[in-house]
């Protein structure tokens, strides 16, 4: 049931024109917040998203591997809204590269990667930071990956940004006070971006002790929990439905 638990807030969503992102976006807008949604490239998706939400909205594209673009997304936020509450840093880039390929991990992909998953991140938070210091309940929250605490992923760079971004959350939280700083790190989730993943879904049913792969929802209500948990930062929330447990 909706209700204003979160009314006079504002959010930036990255990477928010499906999955995790959307389903945030989601949740976030019927708690009566004003939501930024944001994506790369998927211009009419994300709008789609934007226009679907039940309170305030709007739709920006910024590729925040481009610094320039996503200061922009943030001055345009502020310009519009006057204020920023909540960075929510959901945008990533990866591509499956088997672990013992190393001549399959190219350069091309390796900085790719980088460059969305940590530059991208890291400038963006920088750059909100002094905006959200001005909330009165400012908070990152970073959507990294079990691939950052056990040695799996979709490709080794993949698995190295994840860990980069855990350890980004901890010193960002240790220094950014009173502004939150926290990340969720999912296991596998059903997003359009796995859709074909029929193999490694099939692992996680038999593996995870909750017997499947992650849904966006349970990604967006984990990051629910950060946000109402008033003193918890630097935490890195495994949801993974026990995954590593047994990996």
């Amino acid at each position: 049931m909706s209700n204003n638990e979160f009314a006079g807030r504002v959010a930036i969503v990255t990477g928010s024109s499906s999955g995790i992102g959307e389903a945030t976006a989601h949740r976030l807008s019927e708690l009566g917040a004003t939501v930024v949604v944001n994506s790369a490239n998927s211009v009419e998706a994300g709008q789609r998203v934007s226009d679907a939400l039940p309170g305030e909205s709007c739709y920006i594209q910024a590729d925040i591997a481009d610094q320039a673009q996503g200061h922009a997304l943030v001055d345009s936020t502020i310009e519009r809204y006057g204020k920023l509450d909540f960075l929510i840093n959901n945008a990533g880039w990866t591509t499956v590269v088997p672990h013992d390929d190393l001549e399959a991990l190219t350069d091309e992909i390796f900085k790719k990667t980088f460059d969305v998953n940590v530059f991208g991140t890291w400038w963006l938070t920088k750059y909100a930071m002094p905006h959200l210091k001005n909330s009165d309940d400012g908070n990152v929250i970073n959507v990294t990956s079990i691939a950052g605490v056990r040695q799996v992923g979709s490709s080794v760079a993949y698995a190295m940004t994840k860990i980069a971004l855990n350890h980004m959350t901890q010193l960002l939280a240790k220094v950014s006070g009173p502004v939150r700083v926290n990340a969720i790190a999912p296991g596998l989730v059903a997003t359009p971006w796995t859709d074909d993943w029929d193999e490694q879904h099939a692992m996680i049913a038999k593996t995870a002790p909750l017997g499947r792969s992650a849904t966006p929802d349970d990604c967006a209500e984990s990051m629910l929990g950060l946000l109402r948990s008033k003193y918890v930062t630097g935490a890195v929330l495994v949801v993974d439905g026990g995954t590593t447990l047994r990996i």
